[in-house]
């Protein structure tokens, strides 16, 4: 066994910062504007000393990242945070329930054959120019996300990149044109979901918020008609980005629409098991899509259409127990199970409240602009470690209580706060599609770490742009008149 300096930097470097947090001196309460105290339990310092610990040990892959969500659940009894059984409960939470049912819908999809169907017939369109490639890439995942969980989207779209990166030619090994294919794929799939109200339960959740705290309420017509635009120009964006600093070894892939139609052809027509699988996927995304309509059917978490469709794939023999154990990346899969673990451990000792509220506090006399850019850096920030629901519940309340003090249009701290909670660009745990885009190895944490903060910059840069032309012309000034 050698000894790897630099992996025991950083492994002790995170024990450090859980250590310096969890022996800290009692730190002052954080108050919000209408004096309402939160205190930073002892079991709240802690939570925030794991949460960076597990942030270190993320980025730099010490370990598995698997194995860091283990260590999460571990930790939390041994110093206090929460007992074993509550950490290890929100290992199986919906929400890893959800990511694990996309999963095996992507799995079914490659399986029967139906991401190849799919890869051949968009090369044979787009032709042999990369970047035209990656933007098709791109395209087809925004454009699926507001209609379906961008999770479900990730999934869907990652063996289809797959079949694209195999004609690509350079076997398995890692190339820019791979880089920035899945890490645009994980990107877009942010930007995409926050065009519509069906993008991701963050978006319904904010207007529920904004509801409760305004007495207005927002629109489907609404929110796409501020957010859309900004979705899109997002896409196109991530996608220059990752073309200029990620630029591929081939600028054409020679032969390649003639080699997919011919792929395409020796494919024949549909078998039955293909249509079987696209009748089980498009009636659980018809349940997901229609529960924002049918108030029967919003009782039933959006983890279970997608398992039904599971369990029938095994029924039916589509999938088998092997594939179980061989294809399914367990690894991504704790990895969210640790995300969610920790998220909660913030959330229920009023870490995050208390982070999120003193945080908030420095703004209260800010100028518009200062105030606006620090909501939406504080919930790009949270919503790159915990849920992006939890983020918006966390720091939308606040925010819009003071935003009503310094005079802001409510109405731009909403749409603000839920396009930054939509685009997760730094860490792997930020987002389901994150991580399923670092299945595929052509990356690592690090490097996604590396181009995400350009990105999310330049979406920030976005933001500010919109405040200023597109929103003030469709009748949404920055201050309330």
């Amino acid at each position: 066994m050698s000894f790897n300096a630099k992996r025991t930097f950083f492994i002790l470097l995170g024990f450090s910062l859980l250590l310096l947090f969890y022996f800290m001196p009692e730190v002052k309460p954080a108050v919000d504007p209408m004096g309402k105290v939160f205190p930073l339990s002892q079991a709240g310092k802690a939570a925030i000393g794991l949460f960076l610990l597990a942030g270190v040990w993320w980025v730099f892959e010490v370990i598995p990242i698997g194995v860091t969500s283990i260590a999460i659940g571990v930790f939390q009894p041994l110093f206090s945070i929460r007992s074993a059984k509550e950490a290890m409960k929100d290992f199986m939470d919906p929400t890893v329930m959800f990511i694990l049912g996309s999963l095996l819908v992507g799995l079914a999809f490659t399986k029967a054959g139906i991401t190849k169907r799919i890869a051949y017939k968009m090369l044979a369109v787009v032709g042999e120019d990369t970047r035209k490639i990656m933007l098709g890439v791109f395209v087809i995942t925004a454009a699926l996300t507001h209609l379906m969980a961008h999770t479900a989207v990730a999934a869907t779209m990652f063996p289809i990149m797959m079949a694209i990166l195999a004609l690509y030619g350079e076997g398995n090994k890692p190339t820019k044109f791979g880089k920035a294919m899945f890490i645009g794929m994980a990107y877009t799939a942010g930007a995409g979901s926050v065009a519509t109200l069906m993008g991701g339960a963050r978006n319904p959740a904010a207007v529920g918020f904004f509801k409760e705290f305004t007495g207005q309420d927002v629109s489907f017509i609404a929110f796409s008609q501020h957010l859309l635009p900004l979705a899109w120009v997002s896409v196109f964006i991530i996608w220059f980005l990752l073309i200029t600093v990620l630029k591929p070894e081939k600028s054409k892939i020679v032969g390649i629409r003639e080699k997919a139609s011919q792929l395409y052809a020796e494919l024949g027509p549909m078998s039955r098991q293909e249509i079987m699988v696209l009748l089980l996927v498009a009636g659980a995304i018809s349940i997901l899509v229609l529960q924002s309509f049918i108030p029967a059917l919003k009782a039933i978490d959006r983890s279970i259409p997608l398992l039904i469709a599971g369990l029938l794939f095994f029924m039916l023999e589509i999938l088998t127990v092997q594939d179980l154990e061989k294809s399914i990346p367990w690894n991504i899969v704790l990895l969210f199970s640790g995300a969610m673990s920790i998220g909660f451990a913030l959330w229920r000792t009023g870490a995050a409240e208390w982070m999120a509220v003193s945080f908030i506090a420095l703004l209260q006399g800010a100028h518009w602009v200062i105030f606006v850019l620090g909501i939406s850096v504080l919930v790009m920030i949270l919503t790159n470690f915990i849920m992006n629901v939890a983020a918006i519940s966390i720091v939308l309340p606040v925010a819009l209580v003071i935003a009503k003090y310094l005079g802001v249009n409510p109405e731009l701290v909403l749409y603000s706060s839920v396009a930054m909670a939509g685009m997760p660009f730094i860490l792997l745990i930020g987002a389901a599609p994150n991580a399923i885009a670092y299945e595929s190895k052509q990356f690592t944490t690090g490097e996604f770490f590396k181009y995400g903060i350009p990105a999310s910059l330049l979406i920030l840069g976005l933001l500010l742009v919109f405040m200023f032309t597109y929103w003030p012309l469709i009748g949404m000034s920055p201050l309330v008149k």
